[in-house]
């Protein structure tokens, strides 16, 4: 059979290899997390070390499957894939179970099945199609707010599941579309509404006035020198933060002073965005138009925190960037989970003799707190190991993805990385005190069905793209 056809010869085995690693090294560390002397065998299915295997072979079997499948099934039915997931997210809320405080699970007799896991692959598929399509051009209005619809479609259903961790994921696919053309801009925003929204949240509403303020009137000087023009700016947001401030002492009002010195500053901003065009001083009219989204922006900051996340999700996210400490409370997990991987050590205490895992000591240990087990047991050595593990899969899938010949085959394995990517940054860091508890699983590692069904087929989808890389796609 010639090379072109053969799909065995194909096959990019080093993904594979890296995939079953990650499988097995994944159920080995679930049933330290979970051994009892009640229970020693990794064979017993009564606990969940023993499904993890039947959840293992299962998808053995989902992943063969899919590379028996002919490579332009994915193509011509990846929109109705994505419908069908879609259907699915809009009915969990209805007809779910429920499960801590998010009903995002259908209980299908002893399995558990989620949708939102899922739909990332269905979401993968469509965008690789509608971004493949012919004359695609992502610049355009038209092709953006498509771009944007197929994304955030998911995450306004899974949010109403109150499952925000699930929905995060999904903004994994900007990185897709850097790659795909699209500018800088939107990442350099990105990156600068979750400074202000960090900065809205540990500086005090006054001091992070006069810093965004100081700010901005040094980049109007920095982009031009020249004295008069910037005194007339100085000038303008001088009088107009002057004159809110002065009636902020004659008004009685539950607003702070800082919050009539941000009004001044936005009243300040539209004038200049109105005199620089006017007078045709691009540099302005841009530093003002930034000026302005970011104080609207970090106005509203305190808003939606308080209104829009949930509670446990404030007390996480000030637990993170030190506002607030209770380590026996909202705390407790990241802390337990920071003193099992800190007691490892250089290489760890030994397998299946983690006193923090066995003890219970860590919650969600087999899943997503896998890796204190990781910590504790193997120490850093054996940490370093999964994470260099982690980092080749995804070295190797963005070369994989930039070998394609298909736009399509591309963009869906750039998805498969990105996801796989942040699914791995924010696990691990959480673990380790660095990002907020969001409960997101560690692929290939965390114990469930579902998350190891859902990554295998995200894998293997591309995997099989990849074995037929040199045939034409058509859909």
């Amino acid at each position: 059979m010639p090379r072109r056809n053969n799909i065995l010869a194909n096959i990019d085995w080093l993904t594979v290899g890296l995939y079953l690693v990650m499988i097995f090294m994944g159920w080995f560390n679930i049933y330290a997390a979970l051994y009892s002397d009640e229970h020693q065998s990794i064979f017993d299915i009564t606990q969940q070390y023993g499904k993890q295997l039947m959840w293992i072979g299962a998808a053995s079997v989902l992943a063969l499957v899919i590379m028996l499948l002919e490579v332009n099934f994915f193509v011509f039915f990846s929109y109705i894939i994505y419908g069908g997931f879609m259907l699915l997210l809009l009915l969990v809320p209805f007809v779910g179970k429920e499960i801590n405080g998010a009903r995002s699970w259908f209980e299908i007799g002893p399995v558990l099945f989620q949708p939102a896991e899922f739909t990332k692959s269905a979401t993968a598929l469509a965008l690789a199609r509608y971004m493949s399509t012919h004359g695609f051009k992502l610049q355009t209005p038209k092709s953006l707010l498509t771009v944007a619809a197929i994304i955030l479609a998911p995450v306004v259903f899974i949010l109403l599941q109150n499952d925000t961790g699930s929905a995060l994921v999904y903004f994994s696919f900007v990185l897709v579309l850097y790659r795909e053309g699209l500018s800088g801009v939107v990442l350099f925003f990105g990156t600068l509404v979750a400074i202000l929204f960090v900065l809205a949240l540990i500086l005090p509403n006054l001091t992070l006035a006069m810093v965004m303020i100081g700010i901005a009137l040094l980049l109007f000087l920095i982009f031009n020198p020249k004295f008069k023009p910037f005194l007339n700016i100085f000038v303008t947001y001088a009088v107009a933060i002057g004159l809110l401030t002065l009636l902020s002492f004659f008004i009685s009002t539950k607003f702070e002073l800082a919050h009539f010195i941000l009004a001044g500053a936005v009243v300040g901003s539209l004038f200049v965005i109105y005199t620089s065009i006017k007078n045709k001083i691009p540099n302005y009219t841009k530093i003002a138009i930034v000026f302005l989204g970011s104080v609207l922006f970090t106005i509203s900051v305190d808003y939606g925190f308080e209104n829009i996340l949930e509670p446990h999700h404030q007390v996480r996210i000030n637990e993170l960037l030190g506002i607030e400490s209770n380590p026996h409370g909202a705390g407790y997990h990241v802390n337990q989970s920071k003193i099992a991987i800190g007691s490892g050590g250089v290489l760890g205490k030994g397998y299946l003799k983690g006193t923090q895992t066995k003890f219970d000591f860590v919650p969600e240990q087999s899943t997503d707190f896998i890796f204190c087990t990781v910590g504790e047991e193997w120490g850093f050595a054996g940490s370093v190991t999964i994470i260099l593990l982690f980092l080749v899969l995804f070295m190797r899938l963005i070369w994989l993805a930039e070998r394609q010949r298909s736009v399509f085959s591309r963009i869906y394995g750039y998805s498969v990385a990105v996801i796989l990517f942040f699914h791995f940054m924010v696990n691990i860091g959480m673990t380790i005190g660095m990002m907020p508890v969001i409960g997101i699983p560690l692929p290939f590692f965390s114990y469930g069905g579902s998350s190891l069904w859902s990554f295998t087929i995200l894998l293997f989808i591309f995997i099989r793209l990849d074995a037929s890389r040199l045939e034409k796609l058509s859909g």
